[in-house]
Order: C-alpha cells, then structure tokens, then sequence
C-alpha cells in the first residue's frame, strides 16, 4: 500500500475539520474523493501531502511512518530531513495551477527537478520534453503561462508534478477554474493516467468522471467519511442517507 492515514484529526481556531479519518491508497489504485464544499476534502489532500500538520492520527507512505500520536495525544512528525523524503513521494495538483509566472513552462518543469533531486539539466529537460508531448502542448515549451489557456495551464501542472517522479499524485479539484470545453482536456488527461496506473487521489465535483475512472469512491461530509466504496455501488445504489441527499442534486 502507498498512502494509509489512520484516524486523522484537524482543526482550525477550534473547528474541527477533520474527524478520525481513516482510508489507504493501494499502487495503481485511483481514489475519488467527493462531497459538499467545506465537508474537509481540501484539507485532506492537505495532510496527506505535508501542506498542512494533522492534530492527531498517522500517516504512513510506503510502509514507513511520517508522522504518528504520541502518548500524550500529539501529532509528531519525522525530522525535517526525513520529511523531505516523505514529501518525495507525493505530487499534489491544484485548482488555480499555481506555475511560476516569470519561468517558461519548461523552466516550470525543470527547475524543481534540478534543485530538490539533483537531476542533470539535460535529464530534467528531456524528461520535462516527453512530459509536455504527452500532455499535448510539446510546442509549448518556450512559452510563458499567460499565453496559455486555463486547460493547458493545468496540464503544464499535471506534467510538472510528474516530473518529480512521485508514487501518488493528489488532484484538488483540478477542473474547477476552468470552463466546460478546457474540462473536457484536463480529465482526458487524468484518464489516460488512469490507463497507466498511476496512482491517483482525486478531490472532483465531475460525477461521471469519477464513476468512469476511479477504483474506489469516497464521499465526506462534515469532516467524516459518510460512505466509500465501488463507484457503481456508492453511486447506483447509495447506503447512507446523506449520500443519496448528496448525488440528487446531480441527478437534476
């Protein structure tokens, strides 16, 4: 198993946002996860990529422990220098792409590589070259983000995240900035991933598109997890009564 968090807690200003989380992520596994806004799935993804530090629980990457609660109930997090080989493991996609407006896009690609893993320029470039072809936007290369679209912008983040070779990589909800038709190419994109099987944690309000790709499902609501499971069963024929509540808005 990649990812196991284990009774996850966090708070902000004494809201609790997160309650006793508990979910895994198997190699070449995609993992939806849906819900209402504020129902804690941001700050999920936040956890589990070191963004932000859980209150309580464990999270383990690879079988190895990068944070756990000691006996006095407190999160403690490995060395800064352990973390760093945590944080190795795992690429986070954002809504707003998040590229660096002064870099090209292959400087976007390449500079994390170089400096973080100590890839060679000449690797980091071929790398970020085959990245950009599979991505569709190969003659993009010398171009700045504002030149491009909101959908090739995000497949520029898609790619960028690869480059550092991570064994999972996080998507919070990638499509939300962008209009219909640039929808349409970011989640080809996280399609053809999921052909691969590169494993993937997708934080998504695209319905269809998270019961035609993922393995697993799950819905939150209210910093819990209400229900998860096979998407034809969490979507087909939901358990929970909140979950139905939840999946009727998209059936209109």
């Amino acid at each position: 198993m990649i990812l196991e968090m284990k009774n996850i807690s966090k708070s902000f200003e004494g809201l609790e946002v997160l309650k006793d989380i508990s979910f895994g992520v198997d190699s070449g596994e995609v993992v939806s996860i849906i819900g209402p806004s504020g129902s804690g799935k941001s700050t999920l993804l936040r956890c589990s990529t070191f963004l932000e530090t859980i209150d309580g629980g464990e999270i383990i990457y690879m079988g190895e422990k990068a944070a756990h609660t000691d006996e006095n109930g407190n999160a403690v997090y490995v060395s800064p220098h352990e973390l760093k080989h945590f944080r190795s493991y795992c690429g986070l996609v954002f809504q707003q792409f998040n590229l660096f407006p002064h870099y090209s896009i292959l400087k976007n690609l390449t500079d994390a590589p170089m400096r973080v893993r100590g890839v060679s320029r000449d690797e980091a470039e071929a790398t970020a070259m085959d990245l950009l072809k599979q991505m569709g936007i190969g003659d993009k290369a010398n171009a700045y983000p504002y030149q491009l679209s909101g959908g090739q912008q995000q497949r520029v983040a898609i790619a960028r995240a690869l480059a550092m070779k991570p064994e999972i990589l996080f998507f919070d909800e990638p499509t939300s900035a962008l209009d219909p038709e640039l929808t349409g190419e970011v989640l080809k994109v996280i399609r053809q991933l999921a052909e691969e099987k590169m494993t993937m944690v997708v934080v998504t309000h695209e319905m269809p598109f998270a019961k035609a790709v993922s393995n697993r499902v799950i819905f939150m609501d209210g910093g819990v997890i209400v229900e998860q499971g096979d998407p034809c069963d969490v979507f087909d024929d939901p358990k929970e009564e909140r979950t139905k509540q939840f999946l009727r808005v998209f059936e209109r």
